[in-house]
């Protein structure tokens, strides 16, 4: 350990690699470990070479984490025995089967280790298995997963969809990745041959291996990217779940927050499709006003919000259903930082298909104000209508609402 420069008083991360079909370490490994120093220049930085074990059939490599977790707890407790170092100070990473192996490690631990992080846990061979087997809440003083690619069923998920940590957050849903297109993947493979099947390999672990990048992100990312408690995805996309009262939000990545709770908690964001990842997001309540009864479904609708600091243009957003006099909440997100909002802007889009209905019979929603919640700031504002009463018509201008004042300002805590 002398001759590897071994800091005894310094932070020390292991990084574990997952199933590797090429027997050689994937270009995210170095990018990590720069990141790791960048962010902790005095660290210990140990990656764990298991590709022999790793690049065989998978089933074999997933049987070999129960192996190699072994060897990694072996080490760990030579470590804290050897040179009296603290597992407070050791974090282990793992990726995909990598995040088995660092719990079975932290089940063999001597004493508990500070922390492991779950980098989109394999889910085929672990999504029933007994919490012996796989990464669980008890293989450290805390854990934390990031679940980036659970898409179809649980027992063909390439990630592990059931919660395995003490906070599991799932961006963008947890299923699909923006910027992670399998159409792309396809049409690459048509065109390119053996090249684009290399090319579209990349794309197929696009979504698992999007867990790495998220964190990697963190380490650079000066204002973290929220993640935010919620019973369900469909709840989070209506924007229901921005709250941080009693620890309902978090910070991804390598500045979470370490929240312990005995029940299981599920988080969710939204990320852009390429770093830096964050965006701010928002909720918007608007009640709609008809003068007759009228029901109109997959309405598309442009927002457009003005603040401080910059401008998000013509962020589009579908309606399931618009009905008289009935409030929506619904989700928005804009990566651009426009400070304190100031300005709301509506438009309702004019359907692409000629409609001889509309023609006869614009329809027409009132709106008096309109609710906006920042999931960032935690702020609560009331926009209203410069005349009172806006109309929002269907592909005729847009409906713009300024913050209120007066008795109107105060409505800004009726949420």
């Amino acid at each position: 350990m002398t001759q590897c420069n071994f800091n005894h008083t310094s932070k020390t991360f292991v990084v574990i690699h997952g199933w590797n079909v090429i027997g050689l370490f994937e270009n995210w490994v170095p990018k990590l470990v720069k990141a790791l120093y960048k962010r902790e220049p005095d660290s210990n930085v140990i990656i764990v070479d298991w590709l022999d074990r790793a690049s065989q059939h998978y089933t074999i490599a997933a049987s070999n984490t129960e192996v190699v977790g072994k060897d990694v707890g072996a080490f760990v407790n030579w470590i804290e025995e050897q040179f009296d170092y603290s597992l407070n100070n050791v974090h282990l990473l793992g990726y995909s089967l990598g995040a088995h192996v660092a719990g079975i490690a932290g089940k063999l631990a001597n004493k508990k280790i500070s922390r492991i992080t779950g980098l989109d846990p394999a889910g085929p061979n672990f999504e029933y298995a007994n919490e012996t087997r796989r990464l669980s809440p008890d293989d450290a003083v805390f854990v934390d997963v990031l679940h980036t690619y659970t898409r179809g069923s649980p027992d063909r998920s390439i990630g592990i969809q059931k919660p395995v940590g003490h906070i599991d957050i799932y961006p963008n849903g947890g299923s699909f990745q923006p910027g992670c297109n399998l159409a792309d993947t396809l049409r690459m493979i048509a065109e390119k041959g053996f090249q684009g099947l290399q090319e579209a390999d990349q794309l197929v672990k696009c979504s698992h291996e999007r867990s790495i990048h998220l964190f990697i992100d963190s380490l650079y990312e000066k204002k973290p990217i929220m993640a935010y408690r919620c019973k369900s995805k469909e709840a989070f996309e209506m924007g229901l779940c921005l709250s941080c009262r009693k620890n309902r939000c978090n910070n991804l990545g390598y500045r979470v927050n370490q929240v312990r709770t005995r029940r299981e908690t599920r988080m969710y964001l939204k990320t852009r499709e390429r770093a830096p990842y964050k965006v701010f997001h928002y909720q918007v309540k608007i009640h709609f006003f008809a003068k007759e009864n009228m029901t109109k479904t997959n309405q598309p609708l442009l927002i457009s919000l003005y603040g401080t600091d910059g401008e998000s243009k013509d962020i589009s957003i579908t309606m399931p259903e618009i009905s008289t006099n009935k409030t929506f909440s619904f989700l928005i997100y804009t990566a651009v930082d426009i400070g304190d909002l100031l300005i709301v802007r509506l438009e309702w889009e004019k359907d692409s298909i000629f409609n001889l209905k509309d023609w006869w019979n614009t329809p027409e929603f009132a709106i008096q104000r309109v609710r906006v919640k920042s999931g960032e700031t935690q702020k609560k504002l009331v926009f209203c209508s410069r005349n009172g009463i806006s109309y929002l018509r269907k592909g005729q201008g847009a409906a713009e609402f300024v913050r209120c004042l007066g008795k109107n300002a105060a409505k800004e805590n009726s949420w």
